[in-house]
């Protein structure tokens, strides 16, 4: 596989070392890094609030703006209170190291390094086998705090996680469950993300972490929980010493409901259309933009017919890459018809 250097902004069409290519790849999922009246909102967010804030969340002069888009995130995703920092990754750390302590720890099979507090976690197997074995050894543990700690879905071998096993943790155990949901926040759920579909107990504690720079279009990291976790997570000196995200984002944010709204559905229908067309050899899941194909040969037949898709080897640089379409709603049904006659 080839790699290659934009000299293009990403959008339907993108130019690889000057060459124009129709691209399937990246994670604008809604297109806002593209979108005319998101970039209007962002342009009147600059002109309101500058171009960034490189003063801490605990200056004694504050941009109540911060305050707001937080109120209007938790009320978008369907959470008590939301926290918003600079980045997801900032937003990973900080939950985890917060809760974590290494022997009651368990995470998930392929969890984001994001959400890693040190080498790489052990688990191996499906999430499934995961689910299961965590579930018995916390039930048959005299250990009663634990932590569990996953991504809200599989976006490489596209696959939904099934969360409900948490239903059967035992009376009396305190779990806090962590769910990194950038790749799902902005589309699963109409665009409230996974935090509305996870089963709420009350031996267990959800806390949403994402990534805000996906379907969202910003720079910025947010977590999704209970008024008591995000009050005691402002406390923690990784968000009281962090600059917040720049403030004409958030404002862009607050303003563009509809536009998220409509650029869904777009990307919906997209899905839909391309699921009919495609063979059983795809691997994909409804309402996710990504369809993931066994055939290493791919993006080398595709990159011919000046289609570009994400190929990349994983889990290591040797490892067999990994071919997938990823759809926008930047992307046209015209656009479809051309990727479906090329394959």
């Amino acid at each position: 596989m080839k790699s290659f250097k934009l000299n293009s902004p990403f959008s339907a069409n993108i130019l690889l070392e000057g060459k124009p290519y129709l691209y399937f790849g990246g994670t604008a999922y809604l297109g806002i890094p593209q979108h005319p009246d998101f970039l209007k909102f962002y342009l009147e967010g600059i002109r309101k609030f500058g171009l960034n804030n490189g003063t801490s969340r605990n200056n004694n002069i504050q941009l109540g703006l911060y305050d707001e888009a937080e109120k209007y995130a938790a009320a978008q995703f369907g959470a008590d209170a939301a926290l918003i920092s600079s980045s997801g990754y900032l937003a990973a750390q900080l939950t985890v190291r917060f809760f974590s302590t290494p022997e009651r720890v368990l995470y998930a099979p392929e969890t984001h390094p994001a959400l890693w507090t040190a080498q790489k976690p052990a688990s191996k197997g499906s999430f499934s086998q995961w689910a299961t074995e965590s579930l018995n050894r916390i039930n048959n543990s005299d250990q009663q705090d634990w932590v569990l700690i996953s991504n809200s879905l599989n976006n490489l071998f596209p696959e939904h996680y099934d969360f409900s096993f948490i239903k059967e943790i035992l009376p009396g155990k305190k779990v806090v469950l962590i769910v990194d949901d950038s790749h799902g926040i902005g589309i699963l759920d109409r665009g409230r993300g996974i935090f509305n579909l996870i089963p709420k107990t009350n031996q267990v504690e959800v806390i949403v972490v994402a990534s805000m720079a996906k379907a969202l279009g910003l720079d910025a990291g947010i977590i999704l929980g209970t008024e008591k976790v995000i009050k005691a997570l402002k406390s923690c000196n990784e968000f009281l010493g962090a600059s917040p995200p720049a403030a004409a984002g958030l404002f862009a944010f607050m303003q563009s409901a509809d536009i998220y709204k409509e650029e869904q559905e777009k990307l919906m229908a997209l899905i839909s259309y391309f699921a009919r067309e495609i063979n059983s050899d795809w691997k994909h899941i409804a309402g996710f933009p990504v369809f993931h194909h066994p055939d290493e040969k791919m993006f080398d037949r595709l990159m011919e017919k000046e289609i570009s898709i994400s190929s990349f080897p994983y889990p290591d640089p040797n490892s067999q890459a990994i071919n997938r379409v990823v759809l926008s709603s930047w992307h046209t049904k015209e656009n479809i018809n051309q990727l479906i006659s090329s394959i």
